[in-house]
Parts: C-alpha cells; structure tokens; sequence
C-alpha cells in the first residue's frame, strides 16, 4: 500500500495542475471507485462539474483538493482521494486513450496549461474518490501539507499529522507513546497516533533506531523516542527525495514513473540479507496480517521489568 512518501509524490505532481484549474467534465466509468461518495456516479459528475480546484492538500496517506465556494471566503467542499492498495492518480493530455483499470477521469481546464485529463486507476478497488465537506481543524492550524486553511475533509478528520507536517506535535507524540501498552510497531501504525508510516518505514526507522519492533511503547525512554522520531522523519524525507518506493508498477507518480527508494531499504524486504551494520541476517516474524524485518542482534529484544 503507498505510504506517506508515495502519496506526497502524487500531491506534489498533482499541484502545479489543479490548482486554479476548473472542471470541464467527469466520467465515472466504476462507481467502485466512490465507496466513500454519500451518492452515485451521476451525482459526482454533476457536482464537480464548473467547479474550481483551489490546490492539493495531503494529511498522511489522504489526498484532498479543495473546491471553491464564491459565497464564502475559504473552501467548504473538497474532492477526497485515497489510493488504497494500488490506486494511481494520472495527468495526461485531453483525449488521451483510456488507461488501464481507469475508474474516474476529470476533464480540466487550468489557466497556464490549458485542458489536462486527471485520471484515477485502481487495478484492485480499495481507493477511493469522493466529494466530502470539511471542517475545522482542532488545532486551528492549517489541515495538511499543501494548504494554508485551517481546515480538513470530514473524513479525514480523525487521521493524526504526519511528522512531515509543520504543525506535528513532538510533545504530544511522546505523551501518546507514554500511554500505549502496545508494541512500538503497532503504535506507529496507527493512524490516530501519527499518520503516513507504514509497514516498509516503520521497519526502516526502528532498524536506524536501534529498536525492536516489539517493545511496548510506554517503556521507551524519551531519548529512544526522540531517537525513533527523527528517524522516521529521516527515512520519509530520503523516501520522499527518491520519489517513494515502488516494488511493481502499481506505486508511480502521477507520469507513471516509478520511485527507487526500495533500492535503499536496509531491513524491509531484506530476509536472510546481512544487516547493513553488523552483518548478521536479517530476520522476518509474522506482524498481524504483514510482517516485521528486523537485525535481531542490532535490535535486541526488550527485556522488561515485571
């Protein structure tokens, strides 16, 4: 599943294009692609129809693009993307022939780049599109990465920030950890707690932390924490650099063209490969319905007091 780093490619495509332009057209060709959309495919074409896309927002894995409401004085509506497994969201030029497993295309108009097809691929059915109002940030800080609006979609409003974000909190970050029972891994996976990590760089921050998947996050001392924390932002920032990580076709930006981040991975993916530090192999353990990759002599199993 694209993770923060592959999502933040696709924004940032997305952005020079969307923002300004207006909605010429809207084919739903698989209303599969609307699961999150409270009505059918003629109700998302006529809705978004005239309509004008003020940017590209991202908070963790969701992308959204706002759409203008000359009664108000900020955006109330935006367009809601998820990706889900192998979502893809493409530019290309007004005509284009049909891509494969294409589910939704938007027929734009922008000022500066004239007509551009926006087309959302999805060979697997889990991503989504849909119209969705938003509402006001808790915080009162801007909703994402790529707007200034305080503001988010109602759908996305439960997601934490990301540690990209500006306005991530590192105090509330470690007040979180304090708190959880659970194993670190599980916390960082968690979507309420901070968004955008997923399997693959979860298992690269605790590899360059030096901390086993498995450790309760409440024990971890605020040394290891602020460790573990720039870590993550390490890995998502070089992930992000070498346009994410793409292990098949599915995860490309939005010209199609693949990320390299995987040729630097030093745990994830890496079974039986010696450990980039100290050379022992890297093991793999069943994690819910993923796994783990770990250097189980650099990453020692907690020893917990009972």
């Amino acid at each position: 599943m694209p993770e923060l780093p592959e999502v933040e490619v696709v924004r940032a495509g997305l952005a020079p294009a969307l923002a300004g332009a207006t909605v010429l057209g809207v084919s739903v060709l698989d209303e599969r692609a609307l699961t999150r959309h409270t009505g059918d495919g003629a109700h998302f074409e006529a809705a978004l129809t005239g309509r004008r896309i003020t940017g590209a927002a991202r908070r963790g894995k969701f992308l959204w693009f706002p759409l203008e409401d000359p009664a108000e004085d900020a955006p109330t509506e935006a367009i809601v993307a998820h990706l889900g497994m192998s979502g893809q969201i493409l530019l290309r030029a007004p005509g284009a022939a049909p891509e494969r497993h294409e589910r939704v295309r938007l027929d734009i108009q922008h000022p500066d780049h004239g007509e551009l097809s926006v087309v959302f691929a999805d060979q697997r059915t889990f991503g989504s599109l849909a119209l969705d109002p938003l509402v006001p940030t808790p915080d009162a800080e801007p909703g994402g990465i790529g707007t200034t609006d305080a503001a988010v979609p109602a759908q996305v409003s439960h997601i934490a920030r990301d540690p990209l974000d500006p306005a991530f909190s590192d105090a509330g970050f470690r007040a979180a950890l304090a708190r959880k029972d659970s194993a670190i891994k599980r916390v960082l996976l968690d979507q309420t707690v901070v968004s955008g990590v997923g399997n693959i760089y979860a298992d690269e921050a605790l590899w360059a932390a030096r901390i086993h998947p498995e450790t309760t996050a409440r024990l971890l001392p605020t040394r290891a924490v602020n460790r573990l924390l720039a870590e993550v932002r390490r890995v998502l920032e070089k992930a992000l650099a070498e346009g994410g990580t793409s292990f098949d076709a599915q995860y490309v930006n939005v010209n199609g063209q693949a990320g390299y981040f995987a040729h630097s991975l030093n745990a994830y993916g890496r079974t039986g490969q010696p450990c980039p530090r100290c050379g022992r192999p890297i093991v793999r353990t069943s994690f819910t319905n993923r796994s783990s990759h770990f250097c189980p002599h650099c990453q020692r199993v907690p020893r917990h007091r009972g």
